[in-house]
């Protein structure tokens, strides 16, 4: 891509160099304000959001969720397809855009309209570019960062690049293609690392019922889950090997701060969520309520979600390692093993992520929300599962650790390559819409 012929001094610091035909105009002489209000509250409720910009509020939620806790919509901002609707407390981090419908939105939003002049597409890209993101950053009112509002006379004050009316639709329309073909490929290689987990789930699947000799004989299970299992294991109840489940309570605790080695911290329930315990999801435990913690994280116990989403209840992982300063909530169990029994935990633990094992759980789970659902003690320690012994117990766990190392890199690999064509499409979207670069018109 080639760069302008001439540039100029923007007179604006944090924007920096322009094109020598581009114009600086303050947002005020390009946008007006619109104030209009919905007779009954009836129209589609609208979002916004930095990562989908405006949404439709009734696509977002669960069946049988509420769409809004307020009693009346009645007053609500009337938004017309094609206006800029801003989040005024979180326009700082993108959550702008324009939207694409007709709809309502909260009160405490603004709503802007272009005049007579300019490509929406050309602003939405300027909007929420990083270098604006600091700016809005900049010009809202508030003493810390949860409570910063750009409010409407500071949003107009600031000053935005103008290109050409057609140089701003030629920015637009090449933004559009190349940015779809990144997020296309963005999407190819998350479809990539799906694949990924699904071929680590089945070969789990396959470890724990099968065992690792393709030639042994098999026998009927009994268990529908479980299906056929060789011929020498033997079919028991989790209760064989974990005598209790313990919990924890509810304490309040940071939203925003995890536990320091010096500090107590309370697990959320995302420390299962993939697969395995994350010790990093935890949130910091205030300091007068350090008295009413309980159940701490105990190394080679199986932590795991008992109340959750329905995707999401009985998600577990084993923890590796000490973390004397962590503690349970009530959301949470940790396993309790039998002493008389011999078997691996590890082992166990990958019984209990397997697709077929969660599946057959959330059978048992219960809850008077779609959206939550929780599965009690007795439930989940009656559920049968595979029984090997040790020494093929420890072989599977081999196996399987290797198997999972090379799926892990692989992920990683496909991860690093999305956050790089992440990282691309931020630079190339900031090089056009300054002028960095150049759009042939």
């Amino acid at each position: 891509m080639q760069r302008y012929e001439k540039y100029k001094d923007s007179g604006v610091d944090w924007i920096g160099v322009i094109p020598e035909h581009w114009e600086i105009r303050r947002i005020k002489t390009l946008f007006k304000e619109i104030n209009e209000r919905s007779f009954d509250g009836l129209e589609d409720l609208l979002s916004v959001s930095q990562y989908t910009g405006v949404t439709k509020k009734s696509d977002k939620i669960e069946e049988g969720d509420l769409l809004t806790n307020a009693s009346t919509l009645e007053g609500y901002k009337l938004v017309k397809k094609g206006d800029l609707v801003s989040n005024i407390m979180l326009a700082w981090n993108g959550s702008l855009g324009f939207s694409p419908f007709d709809g309502i939105t909260s009160p405490a939003y603004s709503i802007y309209r272009l005049k007579n002049f300019g490509e929406k597409q050309f602003f939405h890209y300027l909007f929420r570019t990083e270098k604006y993101k600091a700016e809005f950053k900049r010009q809202s009112s508030g003493v810390i960062e949860s409570r910063l509002r750009l409010y409407s006379d500071d949003f107009f004050g600031i000053f935005s690049i103008l290109p050409p009316p057609d140089e701003q639709q030629a920015i637009a329309t090449f933004l559009d293609d190349k940015t779809a073909k990144i997020d296309q490929t963005i999407a190819n290689k998350q479809k990539e690392i799906n694949l990924l987990k699904e071929r680590r789930q089945i070969l789990i699947q396959k470890a724990v019922t099968k065992g690792l000799d393709d030639t042994v004989k098999l026998k009927d299970s009994g268990v529908d889950w479980i299906g056929e299992i060789p011929e020498h294991w033997e079919v028991r109840k989790l209760k064989y090997f974990i005598q209790n489940l313990e919990g924890g309570v509810s304490v309040n605790a940071s939203e925003s701060e995890s536990a320091e080695a010096e500090d107590l911290g309370v697990l959320k329930t995302s420390c299962v969520y993939n697969y395995y315990f994350d010790a990093k999801e935890n949130k910091k435990v205030f300091d007068n309520e350090k008295g009413r913690v309980s159940c701490q994280v105990r190394k080679g116990a199986i932590i795991i979600s008992r109340m959750n989403a329905p995707e999401l209840v009985g998600a577990s992982g084993l923890v590796l390692e000490e973390h004397p300063n962590l503690f349970l909530p009530d959301r949470l169990w940790q396993t309790v093993y039998r002493n008389n029994i011999s078997f691996d935990p590890v082992w166990l633990s990958k019984i209990i992520i397997t697709k077929g094992f969660r599946n057959y759980m959330t059978t048992f789970a219960n809850g008077s929300s779609p959206s939550m659902k929780n599965i009690s003690k007795g439930d989940f320690l009656n559920i049968a599962v595979p029984f090997s012994p040790k020494e093929e117990q420890i072989q599977i766990v081999s196996y399987l650790e290797e198997i999972e190392e090379k799926i892990a890199k692989a992920i990683l690999l496909k991860q690093q390559e999305i956050e790089k064509l992440k990282e691309y499409k931020t630079v190339l979207i900031d090089n056009v819409v300054t002028g960095k670069v150049r759009v042939q018109s």
